[in-house]
């Protein structure tokens, strides 16, 4: 399947996954397995909407929330680890363009993004590609991270910095 035909699949499959009650959580756990090629156990809780480009290039761990209007550009690939929360409106972007104005329309830079354990990612967060966000850290609401994320660390603002250490 080439670049086109994934793009055009994860928006068929996110589309289906959207029509779907909220109070049919087996049916959006199926329709998530089917857009990532990858089982979800029972433990996985999605609210739709959610949108993703690729989808096939996300992998999720056990017993993770993610709440509604969350989007995933998952070109670079997405790591999703146990107990992770994410809030509403969050996206994680794998992608982007080159900076040279002679190649920006015709490139594509990408880079995964890894969410490790435990994390919670507050409300209209934005994670860009190539970042970590480590153990038990939490990203404040409305935050764009933009460099790796420390372990059991709260990150707030634009960029992303350290507010302080979780416990």
């Amino acid at each position: 399947m080439n670049f086109i035909e994934r793009v055009q699949r994860a928006i068929r499959l996110t589309e289906e996954l959207n029509m779907l009650r909220y109070a049919e959580q087996e049916a959006i756990r199926e329709g998530w397995s089917e857009l990532t090629g990858q089982h979800v156990d029972e433990t996985f809780h999605l609210i739709p909407p959610v949108y993703s480009d690729h989808g096939v290039n996300i992998r999720i761990g056990r017993n993770v929330f993610v709440n509604q209007g969350c989007r995933f550009n998952d070109i670079g690939g997405i790591e999703i680890g146990d107990d992770v929360m994410i809030g509403p409106s969050v996206s994680l972007i794998t992608s982007g363009h080159p900076v040279d104005p002679a190649r920006r329309r015709t490139g594509i830079t990408s880079a995964p993004i890894r969410i490790e354990r435990n994390v919670w990612i507050g409300a209209g967060a934005m994670v860009l590609q190539g970042v970590t966000v480590g153990a038990d850290a939490i990203v404040a609401a409305g935050a764009v991270v933009t460099r790796d994320v420390p372990a059991a660390t709260l990150v707030t603002g634009v960029p992303a910095a350290a507010l302080r250490r979780i416990g």
